[in-house]
């Protein structure tokens, strides 16, 4: 399967948020003997059970495979500036776009009751000092790239006073500027690619080229497939894997339509494998009516098919190839 279109799939992509504040807020010292009506029918933005570092390993680990930064919003449900900024990262569709494409963005439950401010120290973050929300940005190695109070970023009135009331918020601007100043640098796809060649003809493999871009979810599920843990070993002994994000590589278009002259309406995901001099062994397409189609990631039976007729043009041993065409059998919804 496969999708065509940034913006039929957008709205339904962003599940990270931000927010809109008022002032920076202070952590409660104990917690409260009562709920107000309005704070229990709040969004729950900050997971209070999570494990708040296994959650920016994760992070790192998506943002290494990705060239993103991971940005860590510090705050929690009680933080009902913490909740607005959330809201205002959702609704603005810039500041969404942003965080989708160059973000893995995870929400720690901090402040109340001194929870995970320890941690907030490890990356130098001077929450108990600046308030909540607090913004730490990572690169994909856990390196600190910034930490930035919410105040800066309100709204302000024209005497330079943070605005109050009805109107009280972060100044989408200013987000979207400190956002965009710490994204990563964007990758050459050329060269990406001619790095999975070389490593490919260092080790006698060949290179699974696979087209994608941020807002498509059939994408991540090709993605997802070819790391699980009884299909990625398999793959591995045969191929070098190399991503090409047609939208925030530089140049990842161009090497999308070298590929395919079909670029333009094929869809994404779209792959093919190479050998090792880049000479293409097989397209992720079928014939159909003398046309080309994109059978994408493949879940129907036919699509599967033709997955398994692009394996037979590899190395791939046929005891793993077919191991691999039945991890997709069995996931394909044709067979339930």
């Amino acid at each position: 399967m496969m999708r065509n279109s940034f913006a039929a799939t957008f709205a339904t992509s962003i599940v990270f948020a931000c927010g809109s504040a008022a002032w920076a807020q202070p952590a409660p010292k104990d917690s409260p003997t009562k709920t107000s009506p309005t704070s229990a029918s709040r969004e729950k933005v900050y997971d209070e059970a999570a494990d708040a570092r296994k959650d920016i390993a994760a992070a790192l680990s998506r943002a290494e495979r990705e060239n993103k930064r991971v940005l860590i919003q510090w705050g929690g449900n009680w933080c009902s500036w913490c909740l607005k900024l959330n809201e205002l990262c959702k609704r603005d569709k810039n500041i969404a776009h942003e965080l989708l494409y160059e973000y893995e963005v995870v929400h720690v439950d901090a402040g109340k009751n001194n929870k995970n401010l320890d941690l907030a120290q490890q990356y130098q973050a001077p929450v108990e000092k600046e308030g909540f929300p607090y913004l730490t940005v990572l690169d994909a190695s856990g390196k600190v790239i910034a930490n930035h109070e919410t105040g800066s970023l309100e709204l302000k009135d024209s005497n330079g006073e943070s605005v109050l009331g009805a109107g009280a918020g972060h100044d989408p601007a200013k987000v979207l500027k400190f956002l965009q100043d710490h994204q990563a640098p964007a990758l050459n796809a050329s060269e990406v690619l001619a790095a999975g060649l070389s490593k490919a003809k260092a080790s006698d493999k060949r290179v699974f080229l696979h087209f994608g871009a941020p807002w498509c979810g059939w994408c991540r599920k090709l993605e997802a497939w070819m790391r699980r843990d009884d299909v990625g070993p398999m793959l591995a002994k045969e191929f070098v894997d190399v991503k090409i994000d047609t939208e925030r590589m530089t140049g990842g278009d161009s090497v999308f339509a070298k590929y395919n002259a079909n670029s333009k309406t094929s869809g994404i995901p779209w792959f093919v494998f190479l050998d090792s001099d880049g000479k293409v062994l097989a397209a992720s397409e079928r014939t159909n009516n003398g046309k080309a189609e994109n059978i994408g990631f493949p879940s129907a039976p036919d699509e599967i098919a033709t997955f398994r007729e692009m394996l037979s043009r590899t190395h791939m041993s046929k005891d793993d190839a077919a191991k691999v065409v039945a991890s997709l059998q069995a996931a394909s919804p044709a067979t339930h």
